[in-house]
């Protein structure tokens, strides 16, 4: 690998790159946010911009961290000049946003007449981890493309979890890990909106659980994000309303039933239909009436 695009330069991708470049591998960004392209720049990417269609014949590998299929889709396969139509036969497509095992798979077909393999490689661990280069990858594709990439992967990731050699696989155990991320967050709210609700010190409640066998990591980041009365968005409303979508549709295709998915996932629509959709995803919280919550300090 000689060239890595990374499509995306949100907290995420952003931090990709960024580990990519400390490794030197020659890397470039795209996304539509000229701030984020000159930043890039200024950490030392070989190119930034709004599209990769002007570096295609350049990359060998192109990580993808988008926010859906909807906008894989239109950045490899709309527009009048395709991106598909202009990489070079053998580019790897690394596809780390979480979609629906059936869409990735059709991604993947669609690729196979332009002779671009995919790696199926969802990501999980915050901008916190991808800054630091230690995601957690859960991937699955050939065996050799695994091999090609190493040096990719070893930039950018602390844990990588091949599933297996079938493309969709990965997608599949990204959807169950996020039925647990929604589920515990919507949970953490609950109980600390309770807390409220029963004149329970915010502070204290978080002190005890984050010490106690009630805990989890959900709990222990995203509450403390309540305590701050800060919502900017590290995770937002609306990705757990798309995420735990998939987990229900995953659920359908399989017959089998999800009862606490189902929950979370009705209390993320009632957060973003109350107008918190591009909040952090802790603003579910907001949704329960009659209590108080902290305000950010000026």
């Amino acid at each position: 690998m000689k060239n890595i695009g990374v499509i995306g330069l949100g907290s995420m991708g952003m931090g990709i790159a960024q580990s990519l470049i400390r490794k030197n591998i020659p890397t470039y960004g795209f996304d539509l946010n000229p701030q984020a392209c000159n930043a890039l720049l200024e950490y030392g990417a070989k190119a930034a911009g709004a599209s990769a269609i002007e570096f295609a014949q350049q990359l060998d590998a192109l990580l993808m961290v988008v926010v859906n299929g909807r906008q894989v889709d239109n950045i490899l396969f709309g527009g009048e000049k395709p991106l598909v139509e202009q990489l070079r036969p053998n580019t790897i497509i690394v596809l780390h946003s979480t979609l629906a095992a059936e869409q990735t798979k059709n991604i993947a077909a669609r690729l196979a007449p332009y002779q671009l393999p995919l790696v199926d490689a969802p990501i999980s661990g915050g901008a916190v981890k991808a800054a630091e280069g230690k995601l957690t990858v859960m991937a699955s594709g050939e065996s050799q493309l695994f091999d090609q990439l190493a040096q990719v992967f070893d930039a950018i990731s602390e844990r990588l979890y091949r599933v297996g050699d079938e493309v969709g696989l990965g997608s599949t155990v990204k959807t169950i890990h996020q039925l647990l991320a929604g589920v515990h967050i919507a949970v953490a709210a609950e109980s600390m909106a309770l807390a409220a609700k029963a004149g329970i010190n915010l502070d204290v409640m978080y002190d005890i659980v984050t010490h106690a066998a009630g805990n989890s990591w959900m709990f222990e980041n995203r509450m403390q994000h309540v305590l701050d009365g800060d919502y900017t968005p590290k995770s937002s409303v609306d990705i757990f309303v798309k995420d735990l979508g998939l987990v229900m549709e995953t659920g359908k295709a399989l017959n089998f039933p999800l009862p606490l998915a189902a929950t979370a996932h009705q209390m993320f629509i009632s957060a973003s239909n109350e107008g918190f959709g591009l909040q952090d995803d802790s603003a579910v919280i907001k949704t329960f009436k009659g209590i108080t919550l902290p305000e950010k300090k000026a």
